[in-house]
Formats: structure tokens, C-alpha cells, sequence
């Protein structure tokens, strides 16, 4: 029952995460639009980022504690593989970069593209499991990660030069 409850609560953090991320990402472009981010704005972005740490909280623990469950229960060998390593490698990722860009280390060409490509990722790899698409090789899932991360990178540089061309 215990693990039944953590899986959907991991469902439902992951679900959060990636709607705030959108949220986050489209909204950014919004009040830059104009140049500058107005306090209301920023308010508003500090509400969503926060419920992105919220999100990424519980997956964490969530996480953690479904791995814990597979090594009393004795099933570590079938939990430890391709498909839950992706996990802990985008769960890795998604707070690595959160904290570069909170400290301003992650240069914002690749962040926010990192950070939507993660969230992305991790929906994407969560949506698999009930299809019964969970048996890919780490390599496999490092290639489509980097495509993604490339895909994002492009979007959000692209529409940051649009905006910046197209100023208010």
C-alpha cells in the first residue's frame, strides 16, 4: 500500500514539475518580452519556481524511498536498471542545474533549455510505463537525452534572439 501511494505521489510530483516548467519557461519569455521583468512578474516566477523545487522534493524522496522499498523487498536487481538509472540521472541533472542557475553558474544560453529538456524527459520516461516501453539501454537513453537537450537548447535560444528582435 505504502509503495502503491509513492509511486502515484511521484506520478503526480512529476506531472507538477512539468507543468510548472512550461509554465516557468513560457512565462519567462512573457516578461522579457519588453526588455525588463517587472516586479509582478518576478513575483509571479518566484511562485512557480517554487512550486518546481516542491516538485522536485518529493520526486527525490519519493525516488529514494521506492529504491529503498526494492532493496528490502529483495527485488533491487530488477529495480536497479536502464530505465530507473535515467531516472536518478535526470532527477541528478534537474537539481545540479537548478542550483548553477540560482548562482548564476549555468550561463542562461543552456539552463533553462537543461532545465525544460529535464522536466521533459522525465514526463516523457514516466508516460512509457503504463506501454510497457521501459526496457531501453542507458545509452539509448543518454542519445535521446542529448537530442532533447539539443532540441530545447534551440527552441528557447531561438525564441529568446525572436524577442529580442521583436522588442516592445
Amino acid at each position: 500500500m505504502i509503495y502503491v501511494a509513492l509511486s502515484i505521489l511521484q506520478a503526480i510530483a512529476i506531472s507538477l514539475g512539468v507543468g510548472c516548467s512550461t509554465v516557468a519557461i513560457t512565462s519567462f519569455f512573457v516578461a522579457i518580452a519588453d526588455g525588463k521583468i517587472e516586479p509582478d512578474e518576478r513575483k509571479m516566477l518566484g511562485v512557480v519556481y517554487t512550486l518546481l523545487r516542491v516538485a522536485m522534493v518529493t520526486i527525490l524522496l519519493t525516488t529514494l524511498l521506492l529504491a529503498i522499498f526494492a532493496m528490502q523487498s529483495g527485488d533491487a536487481a530488477n529495480h536497479f536498471n536502464a530505465f530507473i538509472t535515467s531516472r536518478w540521472i535526470l532527477i541528478a541533472v534537474l537539481f545540479i542545474n537548478a542550483v548553477l542557475m540560482t548562482k548564476h553558474l549555468m550561463p542562461s544560453t543552456f539552463g533553462p533549455a537543461i532545465q525544460a529538456s529535464s522536466w521533459y524527459t522525465l514526463g516523457i520516461t514516466m508516460a512509457m510505463v503504463p506501454l510497457g516501453l521501459t526496457q531501453y539501454s542507458l545509452f539509448e537513453f543518454l542519445v535521446g537525452y542529448a537530442a532533447a537537450i539539443a532540441l530545447a537548447t534551440t527552441i528557447v535560444n531561438g525564441t529568446m534572439a525572436y524577442l529580442r528582435a521583436h522588442k516592445k
